[in-house]
């Protein structure tokens, strides 16, 4: 299999990459950081030109291309209500419209072999579970989702799309939120860089592949729970927020005040 993973130097991509090529796997990776030694090439993927020539090149070095994993993202804490520039914007343009972007760029070799193309999404809990100050990384990961289903409707008949939704898992890209005070350790059940690795191993190399799906059991079960009772689960979030706030946990948060006024009537 010839596959293409960007965000291939994270906390995800770079396991992932090192499971691929131990099965066997040729192995190209975007990255904002290339390695000449890893075949992983510099590619910033809010950019549309780079992306065009970072997949055409991937696609000449692996002579084809069967599948493409996206984990690329940044997670960038904001206020709802706050200005959209520049983290907001920054969040959803990485996250949704670079997936978008290499996807589109991977399409046309994704579909000209005898077999069909393979694209997995890396969305995440947060996609359906709906937390305070993520609301850039909810909408772009929900975004994800809705474009998976596009794909699957105009592409479905060359492609098997998959979307993986994990569970908090203790990657870099948390470091943005502990540094203004709003860790997300804690308020999203746990689960290990492997269950996410696994998942995405396990899906490129089904014959048939799932739609959607978690990491692990528990996350299968609060997926199901977000799809379909959303409105008992978000009154569960609500409650635990408000506690939250009367035990001062956003109290140290420049970001969390307006939340905290709103909600507990602190100052």
């Amino acid at each position: 299999m010839r596959v293409l993973v960007t965000g291939a130097a994270g906390g995800f991509g770079a396991p992932t990459v090192a499971r691929l090529r131990e099965q066997g796997a040729r192995v190209v990776g975007l990255d904002r950081h290339g390695s000449d030694a890893e075949s992983v090439l510099a590619c910033d993927i809010t950019d549309p030109e780079a992306v065009e020539r970072a997949v055409a090149e991937a696609v000449r070095t692996l002579g084809g291309l069967d599948a493409v994993v996206h984990y690329a993202g940044i997670g960038i804490p904001n206020d709802a209500g706050g200005p959209l520039e520049p983290d907001a914007l920054k969040v959803i343009d990485t996250n949704l419209l670079g997936a978008w972007r290499v996807t589109a760029a991977a399409l046309p070799a994704l579909t000209e072999g005898p077999e069909k193309g393979r694209v997995v999404f890396v969305s995440s809990e947060l996609a359906y579970l709906t937390l305070p100050f993520v609301s850039a990384y909810s909408v772009a990961k929900r975004g994800m989702t809705a474009y998976a289903d596009a794909l699957r409707l105009e592409y479905g008949t060359r492609l098997h799309v998959t979307t993986v939704y994990p569970g908090y898992v203790r990657t870099p890209i948390h470091e943005a939120g502990k540094e203004v005070g709003l860790s997300l350790e804690g308020q999203v059940r746990a689960e290990e860089v492997d269950d996410i690795v696994g998942t995405v191993c396990r899906q490129l190399a089904a014959r048939r592949p799932r739609r959607d799906t978690a990491g692990t059991r528990a996350g299968q079960v609060e997926l199901w729970a977000g799809r379909h009772v959303p409105g008992l689960v978000q009154r569960g979030v609500v409650a635990r927020v408000r506690r939250q706030v009367a035990q001062g946990v956003f109290d140290g948060s420049e970001l969390a005040k307006g939340l905290v006024l709103r909600l507990g009537g602190k100052r």
